[in-house]
């Protein structure tokens, strides 16, 4: 129980006596975490429903999402750690420019090869 109410007061002082801007991105980095957080249930529901290990597009998405959120954060918190955590958004991106570019048209399609 007195672990309970300490939790509960330092998330009290996070929201009283902060400013605006600190609210703000104390938010980013919140909404930002839960989001990268997501992907994990996002995955598990995809494999659970397929019974099979799957990754589904929203995955990337909301990794990509997430992790430019909670670099935001570190970097407005100048917090390194957070920063450097945060490198595998190059990693998400990659990986939606791939499944973009599958799904496009290929301009070579409509050619066969000799």
């Amino acid at each position: 129980m007195d672990i309970l109410t300490t939790l509960a007061g330092k998330f009290t002082a996070w929201w009283t006596g902060t400013s605006l801007s600190e609210m703000t991105w104390l938010a980013v980095g919140i909404v930002g975490q839960l989001m990268f957080s997501m992907r994990w249930l996002l995955q598990w529901m995809a494999s659970e429903r397929a019974r099979a290990s799957v990754m589904p597009t929203t995955f990337w998405y909301y990794s990509l999402i997430g992790g430019l959120m909670v670099l935001g954060y570190g970097m407005y918190r100048l917090e390194p750690v957070i920063i450097l955590g945060q490198f595998g958004v190059l990693v998400y991106a990659r990986n939606i420019y791939f499944l973009l570019k599958g799904q496009a048209p290929r301009a070579d399609s409509d050619h066969t090869a000799p």
